[in-house]
């Protein structure tokens, strides 16, 4: 279950960065915002489950 776990969440890395380079190319600011907050919060999923031991 661990390994599910990281997998997501770097998953969740891959999409936000997608996520901000796309935005950039379509000049949109909101697409590149939840980018942002996307890897952000999958960066600190991960290093919460690591943590924990889980």
């Amino acid at each position: 279950m661990r390994y599910a776990l990281i997998v997501a969440a770097v998953l969740g890395v891959a999409l936000g960065v997608a996520a901000v380079v796309l935005g950039g190319a379509d000049d949109s600011p909101g697409l590149q915002l939840i980018g942002v907050v996307l890897v952000i919060g999958a960066v600190v999923f991960g290093i919460r489950n690591l943590r924990r031991g889980s």
